[in-house]
């Protein structure tokens, strides 16, 4: 009884307060403003009228906001429900029909500018993008020729190609590629009447390789870049007896490293060995062994019996890697984003157009002093595996982490063939020398 009693006073005496605020402001609003007598104006609260207008616009207002807060909270619902159907639909039930009705909806979607997560946020655009992806993502582990099929058909028209969870058999516009084949087979055609009429003998009869006919990417190097390009080209100076070179930023790397692969009696473990010493000393000593512990799951030496054993890589250590390695290798190959393996499964990095590659022109180089070694080091040195696999055509590269590698003779994606325009085969060429850098 005391408590309710207490309550009741208390809900009293703020209705009290209630009355005398409000009687306070009628009165005021009857009462002349001595301060502005002198003014051609009036003051605004002069008449009772005028504060059953203010009271009115205020509750207005309440009912304006709680409305707008109920359509935000809406749209977030929507989208939140958007989200759900992305991630919890089941892989099998996922059909191509399904991709293009997305696409369809958001070629229909417009901004509602009365909606902050719509017309400033993009919410439901990012949700249904989202949605896109993912079901993508499992249309490819079910069935991955259909995803092929629907990502050749919508891309890039439709959906951007490096929106798609992996590119690596999804060709680029067919019109470039059919521009690309005839130019390849005429410059074939010029060099064997340049050499001869006969197959280039470093080449081995085998066909060449169309170059990329894409325009070159300018990349902007940030000052993380440019320091780890500076420290890496030191690194290798010093991991081939002194190859240097003038030239600055990638181009001096890059005939640095056409000199030291053109050296006579050069061998490609030589090559591997280089390229791996040097990546071990950007990393410094510190990171490796923190890696094989918490990533890769390789015991430390602590002296027990499991010294060195691999209980790994953990689950999260292809995803984390790929995750991070754009940040700390764009000096080398540029532009990169995580995406997909092509199982779908996550570990995957695509990097748009090789920095390295595209300066180079190079596939023995690509080869010997990128794709090779770095399988190698991930291996070998920090404990995971990882695929390389460069596509010629387009210079884009996809990296899978976690995915065991093939050799360059059974891997599809890896031509035979030397690169038509590539000038360590015509250095070679011009040498007399019958070696082949390519593979």
């Amino acid at each position: 009884k005391e408590v309710s009693s207490f309550h009741q006073l208390c809900y009293n005496s703020v209705r009290m307060q209630q009355k005398l605020l409000v009687s306070l402001l009628l009165v005021l609003s009857t009462v002349p403003c001595a301060s502005f007598s002198s003014c051609p104006t009036k003051c605004s609260l002069r008449s009772p009228t005028t504060s059953t207008l203010l009271f009115a616009s205020s509750a207005s207002d309440e009912v304006d906001f709680l409305s707008q807060l109920t359509n935000e909270a809406q749209e977030v619902g929507d989208c939140a429900q958007i989200l759900g159907e992305a991630i919890f639909k089941s892989d099998s039930e996922v059909k191509a029909e399904d991709i293009v009705q997305i696409c369809d909806t958001l070629d229909a979607l417009e901004p509602d500018d009365t909606l902050v997560t719509s017309s400033r946020l993009n919410l439901r655009r990012l949700a249904l993008k989202t949605k896109r992806y993912e079901w993508l993502v499992k249309l490819m582990k079910t069935d991955y020729d259909a995803y092929i099929a629907t990502a050749s058909f919508l891309s890039p028209s439709r959906i951007p190609r490096m929106e798609l969870p992996n590119l690596q058999d999804v060709p680029i516009d067919k019109t470039l590629v059919a521009a690309a084949e005839a130019a390849s087979l005429e410059q074939q055609q010029q060099l064997q009447l340049q050499e001869g009429g006969e197959n280039n003998n470093n080449n081995n009869g085998i066909p060449l390789v169309a170059d990329c006919e894409l325009d070159n990417m300018e990349y902007k190097e940030s000052l993380l870049d440019k320091v780890l390009l500076s420290i890496f080209r030191k690194l290798v100076v010093q991991n081939t007896g002194g190859v240097t070179s003038e030239k600055e930023s990638i181009l001096g790397l890059v005939e640095q490293a056409r000199t030291y692969m053109l050296q006579p009696g050069q061998t490609a473990e030589a090559q591997h060995k280089m390229v791996k010493d040097t990546l071990a000393g950007l990393m410094t000593p510190v990171l490796p062994p923190f890696y094989r512990i918490f990533m890769s799951g390789i015991v430390p030496k602590l002296g027990t019996d499991y010294d060195g054993k691999q209980i790994g890589p953990w689950f999260y250590a292809p995803f984390l890697t790929s995750f991070v390695t754009p940040t700390f290798f764009g000096f080398l190959v540029g532009p990169s984003h995580v995406n997909r393996r092509k199982d779908g499964q996550l570990g995957g990095l695509v990097v748009e157009k090789c920095k390295f590659l595209q300066e180079s022109g190079c596939k023995g180089l690509c080869l010997h002093q990128c794709k090779l070694p770095a399988q190698e080091f991930f291996k070998q040195e920090l404990g995971l595996p990882l695929m390389v696999q460069p596509n010629f055509e387009t210079q884009e590269c996809q990296w899978s982490f976690g995915e065991e590698p093939v050799s360059p003779k059974e891997d599809p994606y890896f031509p035979s063939g030397c690169l038509v325009g590539c000038e360590s085969r015509k250095q070679i060429a011009a040498s007399g020398s019958n070696a082949d850098a390519c593979n």
